[in-house]
């Protein structure tokens, strides 16, 4: 889990917290498949607002870089 400039492992039935507006991205680093639960709280919880900072998957990415 990359969070701002910390980055750590969660195992199994862990979980983070990820401040509105902060750079993250996830990484399998296992053999078995990762299965996400993603909660959104707040007055608006729409996905129009997402800015790609880098994608290995081809999706619309913005200018800048996030590693």
């Amino acid at each position: 889990m990359y969070c701002g400039d910390q980055v750590f492992e969660l195992t199994a039935n862990q979980s983070t917290f990820i401040p509105q507006g902060e750079l993250h991205r996830l990484k399998n680093i296992g053999d078995e498949m990762l299965e996400l639960i993603e909660v959104q709280s707040g007055d608006y919880l729409g996905e129009d607002d997402i800015e790609r900072y880098s994608d290995d998957y081809g999706r619309n990415v913005n200018s800048k870089v996030f590693n």
